[in-house]
């Protein structure tokens, strides 16, 4: 997925204008004005329209720079079956290691979200691999858990005195890791 702050980072150490790279990446559907905007909301973090593959080569093609260094890769497990509480513990020892680091600590932590958080992680390092990225200099810039709610069919009683019943559930989350180049 294209980066927004490393297109504004290129962007400006380049010297180029918003208006000089929507003409580079003019195409059937998107004319100059529609380019200029979409440039601005990529910027900004929001990725409509989205960009595509060419979108991201014309935009390194302009900046000269690489594609692979306009871009992150991201791997997400929604509705994980884990807390979001209990992630969190294991998704803050990785934040911002070498991903060789990330995945040996992973290994060793005596946690049920390890084994998520791990296989969330490889697949964000073979989506990198897969663009031909250079696997070794990637390290997790981002990773977080954001809560899923509760999980469907998990809703339980408690049986309370006096007869009464406590209800209870179990709820689940959304892992997302996302690997950059150094």
């Amino acid at each position: 997925m294209l980066s927004s702050y490393k297109l504004k980072r290129y962007r400006k150490s380049a010297g180029v204008t918003v208006e000089n790279l929507a003409a580079k990446i003019v195409r059937p559907g998107l004319d100059q004005a529609k380019a200029s905007s979409a440039i601005q909301n990529w910027e900004r973090g929001l990725m409509r329209p989205k960009p595509g593959r060419p979108d991201v080569e014309k935009l390194a093609g302009a900046l000269s720079v690489e594609a692979n260094d306009l871009v992150v890769w991201t791997a997400t497990h929604r509705y994980a079956p884990i807390a979001p509480r209990k992630a969190r513990l294991v998704i803050d020892l990785i934040r911002g290691r070498n991903v060789q680091d990330a995945l040996d600590v992973l290994k060793f932590a005596n946690k049920r979200a390890a084994g998520m958080v791990s296989k969330v992680l490889q697949s964000a390092i073979a989506s990198a691999d897969e663009q031909e990225a250079d696997v070794e200099e990637l390290y997790v810039s981002e990773a977080r858990v954001d809560e899923g709610g509760v999980r469907h069919g998990t809703r339980r009683w408690r049986p309370k005195d006096r007869g009464r019943a406590v209800s209870f559930t179990r709820l689940a989350s959304h892992i997302i890791v996302s690997v950059d180049m150094e």
